[in-house]
C-alpha cells in the first residue's frame, strides 16, 4: 500500500473586517439647551447630537438652565430668548447671566424675531464666542451647525436679519451718518463758526451751494423748523455731541 504524502495545508486569509458602523462626529462641544417647546427641544438635541455636540442638558425654563450651567460647566449654552413663567426676555436675560458668570463659555440665543435690544445687550462688551440667530435658520441645518460651530471656536454667529437691523438702528442713532462728504465739511466749518459767505470761501464754492448744503444737513438732521440761527446752534449741537 502506497503511502500518500500531503503537501502543507494552505494558508487561510485573514478574515476582512466589515465596513465599520456608521458614526457621527465624535462630541467635541458640551452643551445645555433651553427651549420651552417640546417638539423644537427634542429636534434641536437630535440635530446637534449628530453634528458634533454632547448635549449634557436639555431644559424649558430659565431657572432650570442657569442651574444646569453651573452644574455642567458646558463648553456652549443654545437658550430661547422667551422662556416661562411671562414669556418675555427669561431666556435672554439668562444667557446675559451666563455671559457675565461664565466669561469662558459661548453663548447663542435663538429668537422668533429681532429683538434689537436684546441683540444689543448680548453683544455688549465682548463680541465673541456669543451668537443671535432667528429660529427659521435652523431648517438649514448646514448653515445652523456651522454658526454654532464658529460660535463654539470663540467667533460671532448673527443672522442676516440681525445685522441689518443693527445697522440700521446704528445709523438712526448716529444722524451724522447720513450726511454726504460735503454736508460733513459744512457743518464742521459751521461748528467753527463761520457763516455761508466764511464756508463759501473756505470750500470754494458759491454762496448758494452752501445754502443748499445747509438746508439739506437740517433735514438729514430732523431739525424742527425754526429760525435759522436757531436750527444752526442745534446742528452744530448735534456735531458736537457725534464726533469723536
Amino acid at each position: 500500500m502506497t503511502e500518500q504524502t500531503h503537501g502543507p495545508a494552505p494558508r487561510q486569509r485573514p478574515a476582512q473586517p466589515g465596513p465599520p458602523p456608521h458614526q457621527g462626529p465624535a462630541p467635541h462641544h458640551r452643551l445645555v439647551l433651553a427651549e420651552d417647546s417640546v417638539l423644537l427641544r427634542e429636534g434641536l438635541v437630535r440635530l446637534l447630537s449628530e453634528n458634533g455636540f454632547d448635549v449634557v442638558a436639555a431644559v424649558g425654563d430659565a431657572e432650570t438652565f442657569l442651574s444646569a450651567v453651573s452644574h455642567h460647566r458646558p463648553d456652549m449654552v443654545l437658550t430661547d430668548v422667551r422662556m416661562p413663567p411671562t414669556f418675555t426676555d427669561e431666556g435672554v436675560r439668562a444667557a446675559l447671566v451666563v455671559r457675565e458668570q461664565y466669561p469662558d463659555v459661548a453663548v447663542v440665543v435663538l429668537s422668533q424675531y429681532v429683538e434689537e435690544n436684546y441683540a444689543s445687550e448680548l453683544l455688549a462688551g465682548r463680541a465673541k464666542g456669543v451668537g443671535y440667530l432667528l429660529k427659521d435658520r435652523v431648517a438649514d441645518v448646514a448653515d445652523f451647525v456651522e454658526a454654532m460651530l464658529r460660535v463654539a471656536g470663540g467667533g460671532t454667529a448673527l443672522d442676516p436679519e440681525v445685522v441689518a437691523q443693527l445697522f440700521a438702528r446704528a445709523r438712526r442713532a448716529d444722524p451724522l451718518s447720513t450726511l454726504t462728504p460735503r454736508e460733513h465739511d459744512v457743518l464742521r466749518l459751521m461748528a467753527e463758526g463761520r457763516s455761508n459767505h466764511g464756508i463759501a470761501a473756505a470750500m470754494f464754492v458759491t454762496e448758494g451751494a452752501v445754502e443748499k448744503h445747509v438746508s439739506n444737513l437740517f433735514t438729514k438732521l430732523d431739525l424742527p423748523q425754526a429760525g435759522d440761527d436757531h436750527r444752526r446752534v442745534l446742528a452744530v449741537l448735534r456735531y458736537l455731541e457725534h464726533v469723536d
